[in-house]
């Protein structure tokens, strides 16, 4: 059975059609992946995603397909996206195959981030062939012609070894006439509870004012408590590792099957604990892996302390990944509970609205939709920072705001 299922028909289908009516800006979404960037604007009324594209490559030694978030795209944008590969797909045949009826005025391409993070010590050194997805934009931003287009990426796209990838792609979009406003922020600035520090690019068209987030907050800020763990999450209900909760089947871990992986867990502090704090155990010897075991040897931890660390109520959550659907893979272990944080659970930190639904037969692949995305919390500022950039009066803290997910207009308030 495909996990989101079960709710399929709770939005009402004259709620859709009412809303596209009043929609004015069409959006089309290339590496759309489960939807964060789509999610934003869909749930805008000014806007109306009318196109979609992703090859659901889950790893890249997996190929085309399998990672399975179209169908999560589709159950919540309401549009089937092409499963076609951006990087081989010219952008004359992407438009001769979507037959849009007018250039949509928005256009995001958010190509993916792996390559950049600097999380990935290869990255140093190999450019790797999914950076050259970025350049590629260009073409379709030529062929297809938006007012505005949008890329989010992790912040070595433009300050990075690679960055040159970026530096040509602003290139073309001079010599088209657009203006390139790029920046670099911690999200935790615009409400996302999590340390998650992005780039974000506007590229507008010459006739529109070149703004970014930055100035849409001017004068605001978010209030300190909104950021942080428990604002988020603190009101789902307990559940056990491995059980789907009766009233939402995204409020679910795996099960934690090695006997060792539970006293580890159990063992470590609540509140924001993690391995390290297991080194002077009377079991540290059985809990510590032999990483672990070397790391402490010689008292440099890296980046290690985060794996098999629980979050802290207080704090904002760590940065969320692809790959967070395990314990021993970063902070993503519950403040309290001794499990992994459930999809629900990230997915909310991820800035998701609470009645998103990913949709897989794979638990892992809904961990993955969820780390892949953009938040759909700084989505939805973006479409009305760019519904302002259209022409719109500047949006209040209630027009900024995106229903159902951690940040209400209450945490917004006069800096």
């Amino acid at each position: 059975m495909r996990l989101g299922l079960p709710m399929l028909e709770r939005r009402s289908s004259l709620t859709e059609v009412s809303r596209h009516a009043r929609a004015t800006y069409s959006v089309l979404d290339l590496f759309s992946g489960a939807g964060g960037m789509s999610c934003g604007f869909h749930r805008h009324p000014a806007f109306e995603v009318v196109g979609a594209v992703d090859a659901e490559i889950g790893k890249p030694s997996s190929g085309l397909g399998t990672l399975g978030c179209n169908d999560s795209f589709r159950r919540n944008i309401g549009i089937e996206p092409l499963a076609l590969d951006l990087g081989t797909l010219e952008a004359e045949e992407l438009r001769d195959l979507m037959s849009l009826p007018d250039r949509p005025a928005v256009l995001s391409a958010c190509a993916p981030c792996t390559g950049f993070s600097r999380t990935l010590a290869h990255n140093h050194i190999v450019d790797d062939t999914r950076n050259s997805l970025v350049g590629r934009v260009g073409a379709f931003a030529r062929v297809f012609g938006p007012e505005v287009i949008v890329i989010e990426n992790a912040r070595e796209l433009l300050m990075g070894r690679f960055a040159r990838h970026f530096e040509a792609l602003r290139t073309t979009l001079r010599d088209l006439r657009y203006r390139v406003v790029p920046d670099i922020h911690f999200l935790s600035e615009f409400g996302l509870a999590q340390r998650r520090e992005r780039a974000l690019v506007l590229a507008v068209r010459e006739e529109h004012p070149a703004l970014g987030l930055r100035d849409l907050w001017t004068g605001l800020e978010v209030r300190q408590e909104a950021k942080h763990v428990r604002h988020a999450i603190a009101h789902l209900p307990p559940i056990a590792a491995g059980v789907a909760d009766a009233h939402d089947p995204m409020h679910v871990s795996p099960r934690i099957s090695s006997d060792v992986n539970q006293r580890r867990l159990a063992a470590i502090p609540r509140d924001g604990g993690s391995w390290f704090d297991l080194i002077d155990h009377p079991d540290a010897d059985e809990l510590l892996t032999p990483s672990m075991k070397k790391r402490a040897a010689i008292r440099d931890f890296g980046s290690h302390p985060d794996v098999y660390g629980r979050l802290a109520w207080e704090r904002p959550a760590a940065t969320i990944k692809r790959e967070c659907g395990h314990i021993g893979n970063g902070r993503y272990a519950h403040p309290d509970q001794d499990r992994l944080c459930t999809v629900r659970e990230l997915a909310l930190l991820q800035g998701f609205p609470d009645d998103y639904e990913f949709v897989s037969s794979s638990l892992t692949n809904l961990y993955r939709h969820v780390g892949d995305a953009v938040p759909p919390l700084v989505s939805y500022q973006v479409a009305a920072l760019v519904h302002w950039i259209l022409g719109a009066e500047r949006p209040g803290p209630a027009d900024m705001v995106l229903p159902g997910c951690s940040l209400t207009p209450e945490d917004v308030i006069e800096s």
